[in-house]
């Protein structure tokens, strides 16, 4: 790996930045951290062009410059960069208007989804050095090894693209690759409605009446304590003592003793905790939001969808493909009631999503042939 530099001056962040926008390609990576916080925080930003390997300390200049490199025609290469997005939405306020995603390129190669170190080394034959995975990255100085290894996490970023690219060019793939990243980088990033939070709960399905409005106040509460105290929200009130409290609403401080994971002589919230759930249990019917039902024919089609998977499964492994890329139970699902689905575009579309409709619509059928299904076309 060739050597790298330490930024912490904005002028030396400032030139940098003319650097990436000139070359017209650069390799980029995050290290964060989001344990103890409501939003993740930014602790380093590596990036490569050709010539050059640069840590940027965003705890020393304004990494919000990075944004002209962003806005540029410079594409940006990442490696299983849904979480570097995300941070980069937050710090930069914007994400980069091009990029290339090298473990999304490797699903259309005939990868799983994997790391960054087994694509090196299976496509440029390096081995990475990843001892240093769990290191606290707000340290400073940051020791050297720390520092190498972040380093290594684009080093080869762009050597690793040009592979891709050439394989899929070959296959006839590239442009489903594009595509699927596209979606990626346009993902929407804004945060969830507070009244709807509740809908993340595991076992919200087990609440009924006024439970459900106490649920939805205590999330809303929850989240609004946890951003202005910056800290998760689970730490504030964990998901078992809100829907303890749902289930059986305490109206005093004593109603507190006795709900699970939550212990009452800790607890430094109990005014506004109880206001929250009085809140709730007065929540009109009208002001309550309630997530999306199951169609109610959903039974009727059962049959219908896992015909379909079938089909789906046998396309996959023919396309060399994981099947959570070419389509998921809910694609399935969505085509068959009729709804939005990604199926009904795109390169899915091209792909499989027209047999899949055929299914549905009869006018194709499936025969067992030996191992194999075969389609068949029940056109007169």
């Amino acid at each position: 790996m060739q050597g790298f530099e330490w930024i912490a001056r904005q002028a030396e962040l400032d030139r940098l930045v003319d650097d990436l926008v000139d070359a017209g390609a650069y390799a980029l990576d995050t290290e964060f951290h989001r344990e103890r916080t409501y939003l993740p925080r930014l602790a380093l930003v590596q990036v490569a062009t050709e010539d050059r390997i640069a840590l940027v300390d965003p705890l020393a200049v304004d990494i919000a410059e990075l944004k002209r490199a962003f806005e540029s025609d410079a594409t940006c290469t990442m490696h299983a960069g849904s979480q570097d997005l995300e941070i980069l939405q937050l710090t930069c306020g914007e994400v980069p208007k091009r990029i290339f995603d090298t473990q999304v390129a490797a699903l259309f190669s005939g990868y799983r989804p994997t790391s960054l170190g087994k694509l090196v080394e299976d496509l440029l034959e390096v081995r990475l050095d990843k001892s240093a995975q769990l290191t606290d990255w707000t340290r400073r100085p940051l020791p050297d090894a720390e520092q190498r290894y972040a380093a290594s996490d684009v080093a080869h970023l762009l050597d690793l693209r040009d592979v891709l690219i050439a394989r899929l060019e070959e296959e006839g793939r590239l442009s489903w690759a594009e595509e699927e990243i596209e979606r990626l980088r346009s993902r929407d990033r804004s945060r969830p409605d507070p009244e709807t939070l509740w809908w993340k709960l595991r076992g919200k399905s087990k609440l009924s009446g006024k439970a459900r409005g106490v649920a939805q106040e205590l999330a809303r509460w929850r989240e609004q304590v946890a951003q202005r105290q910056n800290r998760p929200p689970r730490t504030v009130l964990s998901d078992m003592a809100l829907l303890s409290l749902a289930q059986r609403p305490a109206r005093d401080a004593g109603g507190l003793r006795g709900v699970r994971n939550l212990d009452p002589k800790r607890f430094k919230h109990t005014d506004d905790l109880l206001i929250a759930i009085r809140r709730g249990l007065e929540l009109p019917k009208s002001q309550l939001r309630l997530p999306p039902r199951k169609p109610a024919n959903l039974p009727q089609v059962d049959g219908v969808i896992t015909l379909c998977l079938a089909w789906l499964s046998q396309r996959a492994r023919e396309e060399r493909l994981d099947m959570s890329v070419l389509g998921t139970r809910d694609d399935v699902t969505e085509l068959v009631l009729n709804q939005e689905s990604r199926l009904t575009g795109g390169w899915r579309q091209t792909l499989v999503g027209h047999e899949l409709q055929s299914i549905i619509d009869g006018t194709a059928a499936l025969r067992v042939d030996g191992t194999q299904l075969e389609l068949v076309d029940r056109a007169p």
